[in-house]
């Protein structure tokens, strides 16, 4: 445990960001995972609902640190690219 002020005021201030972080994760991989299972049962109208909201919350990280710009890019495309085969077959 850190003595001085400045340290524990640092240690809390991590902690907090790490909480922050971990649940902005954790929606993002529940976006871009309701697209695929969306995708996986075959409900391409659902899918592109989806692909919109994952997209924002993509866009959210990447504008907030939490992901590099080109993981985003890659990350949006790969998903719109699925997305848009699976309508192109429904």
């Amino acid at each position: 445990m850190p003595n001085i002020k400045s340290s524990k005021k640092r240690a809390l201030q991590t902690t907090k960001k790490t909480l922050r972080n971990q649940a902005r994760r954790s929606s993002l991989k529940t976006a871009i995972k309701k697209v695929i299972v969306a995708l996986e049962l075959n409900d391409a109208d659902n899918a592109k609902a989806l692909l919109i909201a994952a997209e924002s919350k993509i866009a959210s990280a990447k504008g907030k640190g939490l992901m590099h710009r080109n993981t985003a890019a890659r990350k949006i495309s790969r998903l719109a690219k699925k997305v848009a085969a699976a309508t192109r077959t429904a």
